[in-house]
């Protein structure tokens, strides 16, 4: 049964990597595919946000200029979306790639009206290159989409299984949360994500769900209402 309308999936590019930790796991895109057609199929309306990090961690180089770094990293997004996009359809998906720029006959530019109307008709919109401006993250382009396509909810699947109050990996005593406020998330500086896109899920009151993507059958328990990640909310 599900649990949200419409919700926006961000997928972390090192997760769909898998242990290469570089490019692409076939097997767990295809594995990603087969949970979100079970989504379609429950008229789930989704989206989709991948980051980069698979392909370009360019914030970490001092001999390129961050503006042309942000720019490689834009790409490496469009490049993951038309893959993962091809993957959906192999297993019998309809999708669109929208990017805020145009990347000639590649992707349609980025619409409300046409991203919505995409999901509506059971295509799965994916949504390339960020905002389209260097010194944003795709966290902040997955909030800032998710509260333009007006979304119940960002269901955010990564590596990890949810949020700690201290690293897990230098910590085996760290603590994990089942839920914590975004508030929470700010004041303890826990860095879940970037902080301009924590403090626009706080003003635009959008809720977020971590989990792990490893985790069987972890997005469609996470769109049922079921994960057992992490959930971050908001005061109404």
């Amino acid at each position: 049964m599900k649990a949200y309308e419409r919700v926006l999936l961000k997928l972390s590019g090192e997760a769909l990597a898998g242990e290469k930790r570089t490019g692409f796991c076939e097997k767990t895109c295809i594995e990603v595919a087969n949970q979100v057609k079970k989504l379609v199929e429950e008229d789930i309306q989704v989206s989709i946000v991948i980051g980069g990090g698979n392909f370009w961690r360019g914030r970490t180089s001092e001999t390129i200029d961050r503006t042309k770094a942000d720019q490689i990293g834009m790409l490496a997004t469009v490049m993951n979306c038309i893959y993962v996009s091809e993957i959906f359809r192999h297993v019998g998906m309809a999708t669109e790639v929208f990017t805020p720029f145009a990347c000639g006959s590649m992707s349609k530019l980025f619409s409300k009206d046409c991203v919505i109307d995409c999901m509506k008709q059971g295509g799965v919109a994916f949504l390339a290159g960020g905002t389209g401006h260097p010194y944003f993250s795709t966290d902040t382009a997955t909030v800032l989409r998710a509260v333009e396509l007006d979304c119940d909810i960002i269901l955010n699947a990564k590596a990890v299984d949810g949020v700690y109050d201290s690293d897990p990996k230098l910590n085996p005593q760290a603590k994990k949360f089942d839920e914590i406020p975004l508030q929470d998330v700010l004041d303890k500086k826990l860095g879940v994500i970037d902080l301009s896109a924590t403090v626009l899920c706080v003003e635009n009151k959008m809720p977020m769900l971590l989990f792990g993507l490893s985790e069987e059958n972890s997005i469609v328990k996470a769109a049922q209402g079921k994960s057992n990640g992490t959930r971050l909310t908001v005061s109404k």
